[in-house]
């Protein structure tokens, strides 16, 4: 099930084309309208696929000193500011197994593999470099303050690399920034606050990485009008989700694999008018699952499973008529599995198995699958009495003595 929704989520977060960054560069075109990131997931291609795209046009220029070469050509300063930000970068990179960045040489840096051109926003007659995508290159090297003055960018994929350190804050200057996918790189650190300050930002990536610490509660602002927040497979500690009225604009929000701790706040409910997907997976959870996640009522997919939770499921998942995929595997949850959850109508697949339920109300206690087959329901290694492949009596009765109220 976990493995299931992770891919359901990711659709085609790290899978960009050619095409799919023609497209965020048109959207620039219409003032900066770029609501719709490639976050809201066209195509679900995997947690960690991504593309490298297109042939280059390499071609080797004589070796000369930065300045120098970005003098050949003062009919483009921005061209030139991204040649010197290019080789800045180029200089802190140690290793580069596939010689992805061979060609990274002379002021032509639109023929830069990895490196995408279009017509500035601004001045449509001028070419500046759009997009950066170096996904699945093996670079191993760290970023430099330089990449400040590639203030057109787009987007930056750097997926699957090992780039080290800490961002720069010079990331600021890149008010144009739609898309930031670090993941599966050795970035470390506590959380690059310098994201937050990118005003055009709408897909975070900062999955497998290094970070740590508290996960800051402006991330869930509605200042930060971000579509898809991965901060999975990191090391973060903490999550503090504001309580005030400002509701968060995250349509997909994955926590998963962190120690985070503590309970899940009743300000979760801030997501309420825009959350379709929420993965707080072996995230050290505790306490009870609150009433608010009812809430989110556009919710499809939310997986609580390996985590610390007790006490009922709440009553309040029957009115989440979207809901697809629900996972509270592995918990230490008691209680009666509902009958108006089990007969959601959009329920694929409900997973309850190893928790202490006691109980399956009305259709969830027909079988191992309810509507005719359509949803995948789990219910093992509970107490629900004449069900098969249930706890033993002992372990019920332990967990059973001590009752949970919730409310």
């Amino acid at each position: 099930m976990a493995l299931f929704s992770f891919t359901s989520i990711a659709k085609c977060a790290n899978a960009i084309s050619f095409i799919l960054f023609v497209v965020y560069v048109s959207s620039l075109f219409n003032h900066l309208n770029l609501a719709s990131v490639a976050a809201k997931h066209s195509s679900r291609n995997g947690v960690y696929a991504s593309h490298h795209h297109g042939h280059h046009r390499g071609r080797h220029h004589s070796n000369h000193s930065d300045s120098a070469a970005a003098s050949d050509d003062h009919s483009n300063a921005r061209l030139d500011r991204a040649f010197l930000a290019l080789q800045a970068w180029k200089r802190v990179i140690y290793s580069d197994p596939y010689n992805f960045t061979a060609n990274w040489k002379g002021p032509s840096v639109c023929t830069y593999k990895g490196v995408y051109c279009a017509p500035a926003p601004d001045e449509p007659k001028t070419q500046v470099v759009a997009g950066i995508d170096l996904n699945k290159a093996d670079i191993a090297g760290f970023l430099p303050d330089e990449l400040g003055l590639l203030s057109d960018l787009a987007l930056i994929h750097l997926n699957s690399n090992r780039f080290c350190g800490i961002l720069p804050q010079s990331l600021a200057n890149l008010t144009l920034l739609n898309e930031l996918d670090l993941s599966n790189n050795r970035f470390v650190g506590p959380f690059p606050t310098v994201v937050l300050s990118l005003p055009s930002l709408k897909y975070l990536d900062l999955r497998y990485n290094e970070f740590e610490g508290p996960i800051p509660p402006q991330l869930f602002s509605n200042i930060v009008q971000l579509d898809a927040i991965f901060v999975n497979n990191n090391r973060f500690t903490s999550i503090n989700i504001p309580a005030s009225s400002l509701l968060s604009s995250a349509s997909v929000v994955v926590f998963a694999n962190n120690k985070l701790g503590g309970c899940l706040s009743p300000s979760i409910a801030n997501f309420a008018e825009t959350l379709e997907e929420l993965l707080l997976i072996n995230t050290s959870l505790s306490g009870c699952l609150p009433q608010q996640v009812g809430f989110l009522y556009k919710l499809r997919v939310l997986d609580v499973s390996n985590n610390k939770l007790v006490g009922p499921i709440p009553y309040s998942l029957a009115g989440l008529a979207h809901l697809e995929q629900l996972n509270l595997a592995h918990n230490m949850m008691t209680g009666i599995v509902p009958a108006g959850v089990c007969s959601l109508p959009n329920l694929a697949n409900f997973t309850v198995s190893y928790n202490y339920f006691c109980e399956e109300d009305g259709i969830c206690q027909n079988s191992t699958t309810s509507k005719g087959g359509k949803i995948a329901f789990d219910d093992r290694r509970n107490c629900v009495p004449e069900r098969p492949y249930q706890r033993t009596q002992k372990e019920c009765s332990a967990a059973l003595e001590h009752p949970v109220d919730c409310f």
